[in-house]
Protein backbone atom coordinates (compact mmCIF):
# COMPACT_ATOMS: atom_id res chain seq x y z
CA UNK A 1 0.00 0.00 0.00
CA UNK A 2 2.99 2.56 1.04
CA UNK A 3 4.60 1.96 -2.32
CA UNK A 4 1.84 2.57 -4.54
CA UNK A 5 0.97 5.52 -2.36
CA UNK A 6 4.82 6.73 -2.85
CA UNK A 7 4.34 5.94 -7.43
CA UNK A 8 0.90 8.09 -7.35
CA UNK A 9 2.74 11.06 -5.16
CA UNK A 10 5.22 10.81 -7.51
CA UNK A 11 2.99 10.62 -10.67
CA UNK A 12 1.65 14.23 -8.91
CA UNK A 13 4.34 15.92 -8.13
CA UNK A 14 5.41 15.43 -11.67
CA UNK A 15 2.08 16.83 -12.83
CA UNK A 16 2.48 20.14 -11.10
CA UNK A 17 5.96 20.61 -11.98
CA UNK A 18 5.38 20.53 -15.78
CA UNK A 19 2.08 22.72 -15.10
CA UNK A 20 4.48 25.09 -13.58
CA UNK A 21 6.84 25.15 -16.45
CA UNK A 22 4.27 25.50 -19.07
CA UNK A 23 4.59 28.69 -20.75
CA UNK A 24 2.07 31.96 -20.17
CA UNK A 25 0.66 32.86 -23.45
CA UNK A 26 -0.33 36.61 -24.12
CA UNK A 27 -3.25 37.12 -25.99
CA UNK A 28 -3.47 40.47 -28.57
CA UNK A 29 0.33 40.19 -28.81
CA UNK A 30 2.30 39.60 -32.20
CA UNK A 31 5.90 39.80 -32.47
CA UNK A 32 8.16 39.82 -35.72
CA UNK A 33 11.88 40.60 -35.76
CA UNK A 34 13.67 41.22 -38.76
CA UNK A 35 17.83 41.51 -39.63
CA UNK A 36 19.39 44.50 -41.45
CA UNK A 37 21.26 41.54 -43.20
CA UNK A 38 20.24 39.63 -45.75
CA UNK A 39 22.53 36.32 -44.76
CA UNK A 40 23.05 35.74 -41.23
CA UNK A 41 26.76 34.32 -40.32
CA UNK A 42 28.42 34.20 -37.39
CA UNK A 43 31.29 36.88 -36.44
CA UNK A 44 28.68 39.41 -37.66
CA UNK A 45 27.19 42.46 -36.16
CA UNK A 46 23.91 43.52 -37.52
CA UNK A 47 20.87 45.46 -35.92
CA UNK A 48 17.71 43.38 -34.87
CA UNK A 49 14.27 44.86 -35.41
CA UNK A 50 11.35 44.22 -33.06
CA UNK A 51 8.42 44.86 -33.56
CA UNK A 52 5.40 44.06 -31.37
CA UNK A 53 2.20 44.18 -32.59
CA UNK A 54 -1.28 44.69 -30.10
CA UNK A 55 -4.40 43.07 -31.05
CA UNK A 56 -8.16 44.96 -29.64
CA UNK A 57 -8.47 42.02 -27.57
CA UNK A 58 -4.97 42.95 -25.99
CA UNK A 59 -5.08 43.26 -22.00
CA UNK A 60 -2.88 45.97 -20.98
CA UNK A 61 0.22 44.76 -18.51
CA UNK A 62 -0.09 45.83 -14.72
CA UNK A 63 3.34 46.23 -14.58
CA UNK A 64 6.73 46.32 -16.54
CA UNK A 65 8.57 43.30 -18.12
CA UNK A 66 11.92 42.64 -19.91
CA UNK A 67 11.99 41.29 -22.75
CA UNK A 68 14.36 38.18 -23.09
CA UNK A 69 16.19 37.43 -26.69
CA UNK A 70 17.86 34.16 -26.65
CA UNK A 71 19.97 32.25 -29.79
CA UNK A 72 20.35 28.50 -29.07
CA UNK A 73 22.76 26.07 -31.09
CA UNK A 74 21.28 22.85 -30.74
CA UNK A 75 21.23 22.30 -27.23
CA UNK A 76 23.55 25.13 -26.23
CA UNK A 77 22.42 29.09 -24.99
CA UNK A 78 24.86 30.54 -27.69
CA UNK A 79 24.38 34.38 -26.97
CA UNK A 80 21.09 36.61 -25.16
CA UNK A 81 20.03 39.62 -25.98
CA UNK A 82 18.05 40.58 -22.75
CA UNK A 83 16.48 43.68 -22.89
CA UNK A 84 13.41 46.61 -21.46
CA UNK A 85 11.93 47.50 -24.42
CA UNK A 86 12.25 51.65 -25.65
CA UNK A 87 8.28 52.14 -24.54
CA UNK A 88 7.80 50.09 -20.92
CA UNK A 89 5.48 47.26 -21.76
CA UNK A 90 2.96 48.84 -18.67
CA UNK A 91 2.30 51.87 -21.42
CA UNK A 92 1.42 49.64 -24.42
CA UNK A 93 -2.68 49.83 -25.51
CA UNK A 94 -4.54 47.68 -27.53
CA UNK A 95 -4.54 48.22 -31.73
CA UNK A 96 -1.19 49.62 -31.29
CA UNK A 97 2.54 49.09 -32.89
CA UNK A 98 5.55 49.40 -30.54
CA UNK A 99 9.18 49.46 -33.39
CA UNK A 100 13.04 49.53 -31.81
CA UNK A 101 16.39 48.66 -33.23
CA UNK A 102 18.90 46.40 -31.33
CA UNK A 103 22.24 45.52 -32.28
CA UNK A 104 23.62 42.07 -31.83
CA UNK A 105 26.48 40.09 -32.37
CA UNK A 106 26.63 36.97 -33.32
CA UNK A 107 30.14 35.10 -32.82
CA UNK A 108 32.24 32.49 -34.39
CA UNK A 109 30.93 29.37 -33.78
CA UNK A 110 30.81 27.27 -36.98
CA UNK A 111 33.48 25.05 -37.69
CA UNK A 112 33.43 24.81 -41.20
CA UNK A 113 36.37 22.04 -40.50
CA UNK A 114 34.27 19.32 -39.02
CA UNK A 115 33.35 16.58 -41.18
CA UNK A 116 29.62 16.55 -40.04
CA UNK A 117 29.08 20.29 -41.28
CA UNK A 118 26.73 20.85 -44.44
CA UNK A 119 27.92 24.28 -45.54
CA UNK A 120 25.23 26.21 -42.92
CA UNK A 121 24.21 25.56 -39.49
CA UNK A 122 20.54 26.82 -37.49
CA UNK A 123 20.04 28.83 -34.36
CA UNK A 124 16.55 28.67 -32.76
CA UNK A 125 15.89 32.72 -31.93
CA UNK A 126 13.22 32.30 -28.64
CA UNK A 127 11.59 35.78 -27.64
CA UNK A 128 9.42 36.41 -24.85
CA UNK A 129 8.63 38.64 -21.67
CA UNK A 130 9.16 37.93 -18.05
CA UNK A 131 9.63 39.75 -15.17
CA UNK A 132 12.72 40.74 -13.23
CA UNK A 133 11.46 40.63 -9.94
CA UNK A 134 9.74 36.86 -10.55
CA UNK A 135 11.37 34.22 -9.21
CA UNK A 136 9.01 31.66 -9.55
CA UNK A 137 9.10 32.14 -13.39
CA UNK A 138 5.28 32.33 -13.45
CA UNK A 139 5.71 35.51 -15.27
CA UNK A 140 7.63 34.46 -18.18
CA UNK A 141 6.02 34.26 -21.71
CA UNK A 142 7.24 32.68 -24.98
CA UNK A 143 6.00 35.28 -28.35
CA UNK A 144 8.11 34.06 -30.94
CA UNK A 145 10.22 31.08 -32.18
CA UNK A 146 12.33 31.03 -35.27
CA UNK A 147 14.59 29.05 -37.04
CA UNK A 148 17.46 31.33 -38.41
CA UNK A 149 19.79 29.68 -41.51
CA UNK A 150 23.57 30.98 -40.38
CA UNK A 151 26.15 30.80 -43.23
CA UNK A 152 30.50 30.90 -42.62
CA UNK A 153 31.42 34.41 -43.33
CA UNK A 154 32.63 35.33 -46.82
CA UNK A 155 36.13 34.51 -47.06
CA UNK A 156 37.44 37.89 -47.27
CA UNK A 157 36.40 38.62 -44.23
CA UNK A 158 39.48 40.41 -42.38
CA UNK A 159 40.70 39.14 -39.75
CA UNK A 160 42.07 41.02 -36.21
CA UNK A 161 45.31 40.41 -34.79
CA UNK A 162 46.38 41.82 -30.90
CA UNK A 163 49.78 42.67 -31.66
CA UNK A 164 51.51 44.89 -28.90
CA UNK A 165 50.39 46.96 -26.33
CA UNK A 166 47.61 44.52 -25.22
CA UNK A 167 47.58 42.76 -22.36
CA UNK A 168 45.88 39.21 -21.74
CA UNK A 169 42.29 38.73 -21.91
CA UNK A 170 39.98 39.02 -18.75
CA UNK A 171 36.66 37.92 -18.33
CA UNK A 172 33.72 38.68 -15.56
CA UNK A 173 30.54 37.48 -16.07
CA UNK A 174 28.76 40.16 -13.59
CA UNK A 175 30.93 43.03 -15.49
CA UNK A 176 29.25 45.77 -17.96
CA UNK A 177 31.85 45.10 -20.47
CA UNK A 178 32.02 41.26 -19.10
CA UNK A 179 35.52 40.74 -21.10
CA UNK A 180 38.15 42.97 -22.06
CA UNK A 181 41.68 43.75 -22.51
CA UNK A 182 43.39 46.63 -21.00
CA UNK A 183 45.96 48.53 -23.23
CA UNK A 184 49.30 50.14 -22.45
CA UNK A 185 49.03 53.92 -23.63
CA UNK A 186 49.32 52.56 -26.62
CA UNK A 187 47.68 49.06 -28.46
CA UNK A 188 48.50 48.11 -32.03
CA UNK A 189 45.91 45.72 -33.80
CA UNK A 190 47.21 44.39 -37.49
CA UNK A 191 44.12 43.58 -39.65
CA UNK A 192 44.04 42.42 -43.34
CA UNK A 193 43.51 44.97 -46.00
CA UNK A 194 39.89 44.32 -47.61
CA UNK A 195 40.94 46.99 -50.57
CA UNK A 196 37.08 48.22 -50.00
CA UNK A 197 34.70 49.88 -47.76
CA UNK A 198 34.09 48.34 -44.13
CA UNK A 199 32.54 48.89 -40.87
CA UNK A 200 35.22 49.05 -37.64
CA UNK A 201 33.08 48.98 -34.36
CA UNK A 202 34.97 49.86 -30.92
CA UNK A 203 33.61 49.20 -27.53
CA UNK A 204 35.15 50.16 -24.11
CA UNK A 205 35.89 51.28 -21.07
CA UNK A 206 37.61 54.01 -18.96
CA UNK A 207 38.09 54.28 -15.14
CA UNK A 208 36.76 57.85 -14.94
CA UNK A 209 37.50 57.44 -10.79
CA UNK A 210 41.39 56.42 -11.75
CA UNK A 211 41.67 58.85 -14.59
CA UNK A 212 39.45 61.73 -15.20
CA UNK A 213 39.15 63.46 -18.44
CA UNK A 214 41.46 60.84 -20.42
CA UNK A 215 41.64 61.27 -23.94
CA UNK A 216 41.20 58.06 -26.29
CA UNK A 217 42.18 58.45 -29.80
CA UNK A 218 42.07 56.05 -32.79
CA UNK A 219 44.35 56.17 -35.09
CA UNK A 220 44.56 54.17 -38.81
CA UNK A 221 48.26 53.66 -39.75
CA UNK A 222 49.58 57.15 -39.05
CA UNK A 223 46.33 58.62 -39.44
CA UNK A 224 43.76 59.88 -36.05
CA UNK A 225 40.36 58.34 -37.13
CA UNK A 226 39.06 60.25 -33.50
CA UNK A 227 39.94 61.41 -30.70
CA UNK A 228 37.33 61.99 -27.66
CA UNK A 229 37.08 62.59 -23.44
CA UNK A 230 34.35 59.27 -22.31
CA UNK A 231 31.94 61.25 -20.15
CA UNK A 232 30.96 57.65 -19.22
CA UNK A 233 32.63 54.52 -17.93
CA UNK A 234 31.96 52.76 -21.70
CA UNK A 235 31.56 53.59 -24.98
CA UNK A 236 30.79 52.36 -28.76
CA UNK A 237 32.23 53.91 -31.70
CA UNK A 238 31.28 52.99 -35.25
CA UNK A 239 32.98 54.42 -38.22
CA UNK A 240 32.62 53.75 -41.97
CA UNK A 241 35.85 53.46 -42.76
CA UNK A 242 36.97 53.99 -46.79
CA UNK A 243 39.45 51.99 -49.19
CA UNK A 244 41.59 55.34 -48.92
CA UNK A 245 42.25 55.48 -45.55
CA UNK A 246 43.69 51.99 -45.36
CA UNK A 247 45.99 52.15 -48.13
CA UNK A 248 47.23 49.88 -50.74
CA UNK A 249 48.77 47.56 -48.65
CA UNK A 250 47.73 44.19 -47.77
CA UNK A 251 47.20 44.89 -43.76
CA UNK A 252 46.61 48.30 -41.57
CA UNK A 253 47.29 49.09 -38.61
CA UNK A 254 44.27 50.17 -36.07
CA UNK A 255 46.40 51.84 -32.82
CA UNK A 256 44.68 52.45 -30.10
CA UNK A 257 46.31 55.03 -27.42
CA UNK A 258 45.42 57.59 -24.78
CA UNK A 259 47.12 60.42 -23.15
CA UNK A 260 46.93 59.30 -19.93
CA UNK A 261 47.51 56.08 -18.12
CA UNK A 262 47.53 54.58 -14.42
CA UNK A 263 49.09 51.85 -12.32
CA UNK A 264 46.25 50.09 -10.05
CA UNK A 265 48.14 49.50 -7.20
CA UNK A 266 49.35 53.35 -6.80
CA UNK A 267 45.87 54.79 -7.37
CA UNK A 268 43.15 51.79 -6.46
CA UNK A 269 43.35 51.05 -2.54
CA UNK A 270 43.81 47.63 -2.15
CA UNK A 271 45.01 46.79 -5.51
CA UNK A 272 48.21 45.29 -6.05
CA UNK A 273 48.14 45.63 -9.79
CA UNK A 274 51.68 46.76 -11.41
CA UNK A 275 50.48 47.01 -14.48
CA UNK A 276 50.26 50.73 -16.36
CA UNK A 277 46.71 50.74 -17.60
CA UNK A 278 45.24 52.80 -20.47
CA UNK A 279 41.68 51.95 -21.80
CA UNK A 280 39.51 48.78 -21.57
CA UNK A 281 39.08 47.57 -25.33
CA UNK A 282 36.12 44.98 -25.37
CA UNK A 283 35.10 44.70 -28.72
CA UNK A 284 36.74 45.68 -32.09
CA UNK A 285 35.01 44.85 -35.18
CA UNK A 286 36.32 45.06 -38.69
CA UNK A 287 34.49 44.03 -41.55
Amino acid sequence: MKRWFSILMIIVLIAIVGSCQKKMQVKGLELTVSFAEKTLTDNLLTDVQYRWKTGQDFVRFDRDLNVYVHFWHKNNLLFQDDHMPTVPTSSWEPGKEYTYVRRIYIPKFIDEFDPEFKGEETLKLVVGLYSPFDRTGKSKSEILTKNLKVLPPPPDTPEIIYENGWYDLEIDPNAFLRQWRWTAKEAVCVIDNPHREATLVIRGGVNLEAVPGQKVIFKINDTVLDEFVPQESSFEKTYKITKEMLGDKDEFRLIVTTDKTFIPAKTLPGSKDERELGVQISFIYFR
